[in-house]
């Protein structure tokens, strides 16, 4: 089990770090912090880079449009963290382990700029022709990720299926 709470916090301090060197690169070596409300960087035909500041949670739900309800988000924030490391020293599994750390070092990011900015820095964001998906960070990204591993952890372990609860 330690070995699971060591990669989980690996992980963690990893999707954290990847998340706020990009933002900070973007947001201050690039000087988006400066850029209106989606002005656009072209990269590639169905890639932009674009300055969003996400006040909400995840798609832009739950717009904070207060002090206090910024506060509230980031409370209700580091509390789901707080049990996603509960559950993280519990955890038996490294995959498990692995899908917890992804998405704590994300919830983190995201933690980190609201406490900072008030709001959450998204950049990147995916399109064809009509099709145009939200913009997001890696932050987001890393916590989608997590959340699959943890679906999958969940429906396809085998030692659950066989029986056995060896790991």
């Amino acid at each position: 089990m330690r070995d699971v709470r060591r990669i989980g916090i690996i992980v963690a301090g990893l999707a954290m770090a990847a998340d706020q060197l990009f933002k900070n690169l973007l947001l201050y070596e690039f000087d988006f912090i400066i850029m209106r409300p989606f002005e656009r960087v072209e990269v590639l035909p169905f890639f932009d880079l674009v300055m969003v500041w996400n006040r909400g949670i995840s798609y832009g739900l739950l717009q904070a449009d207060s002090v206090l309800f910024t506060r509230l988000l980031t409370l209700f924030q580091l509390s789901a963290v707080a049990l996603l490391a509960w559950w993280l020293l519990r955890a038996d599994r490294k995959f498990l382990g692995l899908g917890l750390g992804v998405v704590i070092g994300g919830a983190l990011g995201n933690v980190i700029d609201r406490i900072r900015f008030g709001a959450v820095s998204d950049f990147f964001h995916f399109h064809a022709g009509n099709f145009s998906f939200y913009v997001f960070n890696i932050a987001d990204a890393a916590i989608t990720i997590g959340v699959i591993a943890l679906l999958a952890d969940a429906f396809l372990r085998p030692d659950e299926k066989s029986g056995n609860k060896s790991s």
